[in-house]
């Protein structure tokens, strides 16, 4: 059953799976109801203003779920979370207690999530003040009291939590992953208005300029189910075994490595840490000395999401996260080590040590081609723009990229438990 809308029929007949769609979708719907819930002291007129003549800003409101536009109660959005995870990713390398924890099952990632959630708060508390800053500079704030201030910082930390909890309520009792799922509703929900956008200002006289930008999302569409479903299947044999009074005849099966083992996540983590120069250049911008302004100004046109050293960089830290992450993710050394507990070999290569060099070797193979292909994608808004002249594809590639990831991994999770009732009828 290929039909996705009868897949679709087909997970509505469960009432179990019916109810977590359901639960999923009204949670994305309390999401969109406080994504237009702004807060008072912003004037809009002059946040519309700058969301259009500035697209570091245009990025940041799509990861933050399209909810920067309208400088909501939730305008920081998972930022604050996605920093989080990435800092205490990073220290379970060097930190020997949470690289423990990272190896103890279901408790150790327990405590690491009570962890990130701990260091949310003051990442949370300080992009906050960093963004009230930044709009008093663009004067789409004026200067507040002290307790308006505190009420100000109060709402976004509370809307980031919020936030953060609605993600895990679908992590929980809806489907599929929380804070990808609210990443992919705010893109979503800016995909109409980014496209109308687009046409509108383009005019008829670009109409081919158009035409080809569309074609060539159709091919990044193409290109990214084609990543995300591509495997390279390993050939494993187990010998006759006899255990006891009973032989065990051999088999043969094999292990699938995904092309892309890291999906959206790489993109995520770069995304965070190359706007971070533009936010400081924002953050200085009002600055009384002309040090400081200068080296704002100098910040703002080197890290320009058009320029060549915002791309170059941005391709080289999702090249640089994907392998990482694909490194945390797959385990050569403990995959082998299972193949050799119950039996099984890959054919022409011994068990143990070289097996688990094979393995590492196939493994970088395969993420060298989905990190470059991750990396282009997410550099192609800049490749458009150059191409054709349109700057105002902000989504891009790396939109299109999350929104396919998340419907691709949604329907895989449907399924399997789908699979799952299936064969529970028969093992009673």
């Amino acid at each position: 059953m290929n039909n996705p809308f009868q897949k679709l029929k087909l997970f509505l007949k469960d009432p179990a799976l019916r109810r977590k769609i359901f639960i999923t979708l009204g949670i994305i719907a309390i999401f969109r109801v406080f994504a237009y819930l702004p807060i008072p002291v912003v004037n809009r007129d002059a946040l519309k203003s700058l969301f259009d003549s500035n697209q570091f800003f245009a990025l940041l409101d799509i990861f933050s779920g399209g909810t920067l536009i309208n400088f909501s109660v939730m305008a920081l959005g998972l930022g604050p979370y996605i920093n989080a995870s990435i800092i205490i990713q990073l220290m379970s390398i060097v930190v020997p207690h949470l690289e423990k924890l990272s190896k103890e099952g279901e408790y150790g990632r327990t405590k690491i999530n009570q962890y990130t959630r701990l260091l949310t708060l003051p990442i949370t508390l300080v992009q906050g003040v960093g963004m009230f800053v930044v709009l008093r500079n663009q004067q789409v704030i004026s200067n507040l009291g002290f307790l308006e201030f505190i009420a100000f910082l109060v709402t976004l930390t509370a809307g980031s939590f919020i936030l953060l909890w609605l993600g895990e309520i679908i992590s929980e009792y809806g489907i599929g992953n929380g804070v990808s799922m609210i990443i992919f509703a705010g893109i979503v929900a800016r995909i109409p208005v980014v496209a109308g956008q687009a046409i509108f200002t383009s005019g008829s006289e670009n109409f081919v300029t158009m035409t080809i930008v569309l074609a060539l999302m159709l091919a990044v569409i193409a290109g990214v189910v084609f990543v995300n479903q591509a495997i390279r299947k390993v050939p494993i044999f187990y010998a006759k075994r006899i255990k006891g009074n009973r032989v065990y005849q051999g088999a043969s099966n094999f292990l699938p490595l995904k092309l892309n083992q890291a999906g959206v996540i790489p993109i995520i983590f770069a995304i965070s840490f190359v706007l971070f120069p533009q936010l400081i250049g924002n953050f200085l911008a009002g600055a009384k000395s002309p040090i400081i302004s200068g080296f704002a100004q100098f910040l703002t046109k080197t890290f320009n999401p058009q320029g060549p050293i915002y791309n170059v960089l941005y391709f080289l830290l999702v090249v640089a996260f994907t392998f990482f992450y694909t490194v945390i993710v797959f385990n050569p050394e403990k995959i082998s080590e299972e193949i050799q507990k119950h039996g099984g070999f890959i054919p022409g290569i011994r068990p143990g040590q070289a097996t688990r060099a094979y393995l590492q070797g196939i493994l970088y193979k395969i993420t060298t081609v989905g990190a470059l292909f991750l990396g282009t994608i997410a550099i192609l808004p800049a490749i458009i723009a150059g191409l054709t002249g349109t700057s105002n594809l902000v989504i891009g590639g790396t939109g299109v990229l999350i929104v396919v990831s998340v419907v691709l991994e949604t329907f895989k999770v449907l399924e399997t438990q789908v699979a799952m009732k299936h064969y529970d009828k028969y093992s009673r």
